[in-house]
């Protein structure tokens, strides 16, 4: 995991600072507060948020040093918070987000630190950041309720963290500026799925590993291989590779064909568009040696939106923002 002060690099007497805090936190809760927006302007505002900084880094580091795995769900996601805050507060972002993402950090921090049990595993939607990527936000929920979870804390909790940084990216500076978050986000459940497909917690993992899943994305109103963004393929070739590498047994394949929201050619063009699209990727999938009689498909149009953008523009602009929903989505069905 990348943390803003990497824990084993804290100096003595910041460290000696942050326990000092750590025990303070126990009964006054809430410690970690940065300065108004209005007041960092001055090298000596920022020293004292960069402090505040730091101390919350050392709470985490208590807490390591305690026991607690870096590897650990609630660990990691302070740890995330912390990271999204300090990012954004490098950025120069004056809107609550750095604070209100500290403050997740810390409520999880106090929680551990107090011995809460359980620990809340939910992730707010701070400073109102758009709601982004419904698919990859449904992986992560079925990713806490696999047997294989406990592989994968570390990635679930840093993945459902990016997801809320690029919503709030999404909000100040529209799409472009929340994409590379998205990628990260969905690099991370790519990455949890893989863990929890290989953790080793007995035989319910034999039985049902859970599906490899990508994203093969087309043009605007467009449906051939060469319509495909080719970025795209390298999703089925790592599925495919996992399979290979893992030992896993295809059972089946299921695709699942998309358009976005725009109007196509024609009344209800989106529903035969999506078909097209997934018969496409049945092709691309029989050339790279799959069994035809292995793979079926479905289509549903434009009634499974993961990116809204609303408000984008211009029109070329929202065409780019809907890509992620002009996609055949391919499960890959495997067993040990």
């Amino acid at each position: 995991m990348t943390t803003l002060f990497p824990i084993d690099r804290i100096a003595p007497s910041l460290l000696a600072a942050a326990l000092l805090a750590a025990v303070a936190g126990h009964a006054d809760a809430q410690q970690a507060q940065l300065l108004p927006q209005q007041q960092r302007i001055t090298d000596e505002a920022i020293h004292a948020d960069h402090g505040t900084y730091e101390a919350t880094q050392g709470r985490i580091q208590a807490l390591n040093d305690g026991g607690r795995p870096i590897r650990d769900y609630h660990l990691s996601k302070a740890q995330c918070w912390l990271d999204v805050s300090f990012h954004e507060y490098s950025r120069n972002d004056r809107s609550a987000f750095p604070q209100q993402a500290l403050t997740e950090s810390e409520t999880l921090i106090v929680g551990m630190e107090q011995g809460v049990s359980p620990l809340p595993t939910d992730t707010p939607l701070v400073n109102n950041a758009k709601y982004l990527r419904d698919d990859l936000w449904q992986r992560l929920r079925v990713l806490h309720g696999a047997p294989g979870f406990v592989c994968a804390q570390q990635q679930v909790a840093c993945g459902e963290v990016e997801l809320v940084h690029a919503g709030n990216e999404f909000n100040q500076q529209q799409w472009r500026h929340s994409k590379p978050y998205i990628q990260i986000a969905e690099e991370l459940v790519n990455d949890a799925e893989a863990l929890a497909r290989q953790c080793d917690v007995g035989p319910a993992i034999v039985a049902a590993p859970g599906p490899l899943v990508a994203n093969v994305l087309f043009e605007f109103d467009r449906d051939a291989y060469r319509d495909i963004r080719t970025y795209s393929l390298e999703s089925v070739d790592r599925a495919l590779a996992s399979i290979a590498d893992e030992s896993l047994q295809l059972d089946g394949v299921t695709l699942v064909g998309h358009a976005d929201r725009m109007q196509g050619r024609g009344f209800d063009a989106n529903q035969a568009l999506s078909e097209r699209r997934a018969r496409t990727v049945r092709e691309l999938l029989i050339g790279r040696g799959i069994d035809p009689h292995r793979i079926r498909y479905e289509y549903k149009g434009d009634t499974q939106q993961v990116q809204q953008c609303d408000g984008v523009r211009p029109r070329a602009a929202l065409l780019e923002c809907l890509l992620p929903n002009r996609r055949v989505e391919v499960r890959f069905d495997v067993t040990r």
